[in-house]
C-alpha cells in the first residue's frame, strides 16, 4: 500500500509575518526507508519561534530551508517501519520531522521515548527542546543564587514558563512578563512566580523598578525590542543576561532593534551572552533527567496549546507572533 504523505514546502522567504503563501502544500508519496533508516507516522509538530529564522538565507546556527524544501520542524511520531535494530516498529520516537504526515531519516536522528511517563505533546515542551533551553540556559550561562532576582520574558511560554519555576527551585525571585491579565494570573498562581507584569497594560520600566527594587541580577530574554532596553537599565551589579530570543525582531529582519542602552553592561560590570540549545547535545541527558525529576516531585508544570490540522499549519504558526498561544504551541496532526 502507498502511504500519502502531505508535506508543506517553503515556497518563499516570508517577509514580515510568516503566511499561507510562503509555502506550498503538496501530497506526494511517503516512500520507504532505506538501510538504517526508519518511516516515522508523525503525530504532533512542535512550532517555536526558531522556525521563522530557519525560513531566511542568512547565515545562522544551521543552514536557512532551502525554498522546495519540506519545513524544517521537530515532532513525536510512531515508527512505522525500520531497517535499523535500534528501532522496531511500533516505537514512539521524537526528532527533525518536518511539517508532514511522514518522515523518513536515519533511526540514529530519533530518540526513543517511552509515552507511558506524560502525554506525547510534554516531550516537546517541558521534557524536550524548550525544557533544555531553559534549564542550560538559566543554571549554566545565569548562574542564579539563592536570594537572587530573575526577570523572564514570555514568561508564560514554552521556555520561560520553565525557567520560572527552575529559578524558584533555585531559591531566587522571579519576575515574569507576559501578555495579558490571563497569563499573568497563570505564570503567579499556577507557576509559583513572585510577581507578573503585563506588557500589554503596564509600564515595563516602571513596574519592573518596582518588583525589582534591589536591581536584576539575572534576565533571560525571550523577545528582544523595548522589554530588553528596559531591562538593561535596572541591572545589579554583575547582572547576567541571557539572550535566548528575540521573538519581537523575527519579522523584521532588515530593522532590527538592538540594545540601546548596552552600556549599563559596562557601568554594572554586567555579562550578556547568547547560546543556542543545540551546543549541549551532549549534556541533554544531564537536563532531562533533572526535569523530569523536577516534574515527578511535582516542582514543575507544564501546559500545553495544542490545535489539529497539519492543513493550518501556517496560520497557527501565526499565533506565536501574535502572543496567542498560552503554553506550549503544539500542532497535532494524528491519534
Amino acid at each position: 500500500m502507498i502511504l500519502e504523505n502531505r508535506r508543506f514546502k517553503l515556497a518563499a522567504r516570508p517577509e514580515g509575518m510568516v503566511k499561507r503563501e510562503d509555502f506550498t502544500f503538496v501530497t506526494e508519496p511517503a516512500g520507504d526507508p532505506g538501510p538504517g533508516e526508519v518511516l516515522v507516522r508523525v503525530q504532533y509538530l512542535s512550532l517555536d519561534p526558531a522556525m521563522r529564522g530557519w525560513m531566511n538565507a542568512g547565515r545562522s546556527y544551521v543552514p536557512g530551508v532551502e525554498l522546495g524544501a519540506v519545513m524544517r520542524a521537530g515532532g513525536i511520531g510512531r515508527v512505522v517501519a525500520s531497517n535499523d535494530p535500534s528501532l522496531a516498529a511500533g516505537d514512539v520516537v521524537v526528532g527533525m520531522t518536518g511539517v508532514q504526515d511522514y518522515a523518513i531519516g536515519p533511526a540514529t536522528e530519533f530518540t526513543k521515548i517511552d509515552p507511558r511517563l506524560a502525554p506525547l505533546p510534554r516531550f516537546l515542551g517541558a521534557l524536550g527542546m524548550p525544557g533544555l533551553t531553559a534549564y542550560f540556559g538559566l543554571l549554566d550561562i545565569g548562574k542564579p543564587q539563592p536570594g537572587e532576582t530573575v526577570v523572564v520574558s514570555a514568561a508564560a511560554g514554552a521556555v520561560g514558563a520553565v525557567v520560572g519555576q527552575i529559578a524558584k527551585i533555585k531559591g531566587c525571585r522571579a519576575v515574569g512578563i507576559a501578555g495579558g491579565p490571563k497569563k499573568c494570573r497563570h505564570i503567579v498562581e499556577e507557576l509559583g512566580y513572585d510577581a507578573a507584569i503585563d506588557y500589554k497594560n503596564e509600564d515595563v520600566r516602571e513596574a519592573l523598578a518596582k518588583h525589582c527594587p534591589k536591581g536584576i541580577d539575572v534576565y533571560f530574554d525571550n523577545v528582544g525590542g523595548d522589554i530588553l532596553d528596559a531591562v538593561l537599565a535596572l541591572l545589579a551589579r554583575r547582572a547576567r543576561v541571557i539572550i535566548c530570543g528575540a521573538i519581537s525582531q523575527y519579522n523584521h529582519p532588515e530593522s532590527m532593534q538592538g540594545p540601546r542602552n548596552y552600556l549599563s553592561l559596562l557601568v554594572n560590570h554586567a555579562l550578556m551572552e547568547g547560546f543556542v540549545v543545540f551546543y549541549y547535545r551532549d549534556r541533554y541527558p544531564e537536563g532531562m533527567q533533572a526535569l523530569a525529576g523536577w516534574m515527578l516531585a511535582g516542582k514543575l508544570k507544564a501546559r500545553e496549546d495544542v490545535v489539529e490540522g497539519l492543513e493550518t499549519f501556517p496560520e497557527t504558526m501565526q499565533k506565536l507572533f501574535r502572543g496567542e498561544n498560552f503554553g506550549k504551541l503544539v500542532l497535532q496532526i494524528a491519534d
